[in-house]
């Protein structure tokens, strides 16, 4: 009867100690992928190739990355947007200045129509809202929303940032506009 008892709290302790074990893990875990470093390291390099897609937006027109045009920006958005006034505003601004080389385009994780009717609200009708994919987000490595990413007309990331206010939007575009250099390629090896 001892062996016995001794044999039970033997597998007490050992399967308390797995526990504890699979919990530290999962905790090591939670906060590699959260935090500021973490979100440092969300989107896709500058000069990195960005995934290509070829989708319909809300109004039924077909919509492709990389652009025809020579840049395109993909805002990752969906109603939530409406939270970020001074995004909205920055976006506003680029839209209005735009020169035609410039595709603004909105893609959303889901269904879109959400993000369609709070673009309304906001006064940004006019950027065509293509409906994405968990999957499509993931080639993008963005987790997190308002999230920009700049591609040109050859497929290579310009810019990519996590949005939160209009200057951000403005510092994004001005580095998009400076050419992929060869240190820029390395990287994205």
């Amino acid at each position: 009867m001892g062996a016995t008892v001794n044999a039970f709290f033997f597998v007490v302790i050992a399967t308390i100690l797995c526990a504890v074990a699979v919990l530290g893990w999962l905790g090591l875990g939670q906060l590699a992928l959260s935090g500021a470093d973490a979100l440092e390291r969300d989107g896709l390099p500058r000069g990195q190739r960005a995934p290509s897609w070829n989708l319909l937006d809300s109004a039924g027109l077909r919509h492709s990355s990389p652009p025809a045009g020579s840049l395109q920006l993909v805002v990752f958005a969906d109603h939530s947007l409406k939270s970020f006034p001074s995004v909205v505003t920055g976006l506003r601004v680029l839209r209005d200045a735009a020169s035609a080389g410039l595709d603004i385009v909105v893609l959303t994780r889901g269904p879109s129509e959400g993000a369609t009717d709070t673009l309304r609200q906001l006064g940004l009708a006019d950027l065509p809202v293509v409906t994405g994919s968990p999957a499509l987000y993931g080639d993008y490595n963005v987790r997190v929303m308002p999230f920009a990413i700049f591609v040109d007309s050859a497929g290579l990331v310009r810019a990519s940032s996590l949005l939160n206010h209009d200057w951000q939007v403005a510092k994004l575009h001005q580095v998009a506009q400076i050419p992929v250099e060869a240190d820029d390629l390395l990287v994205a090896v």
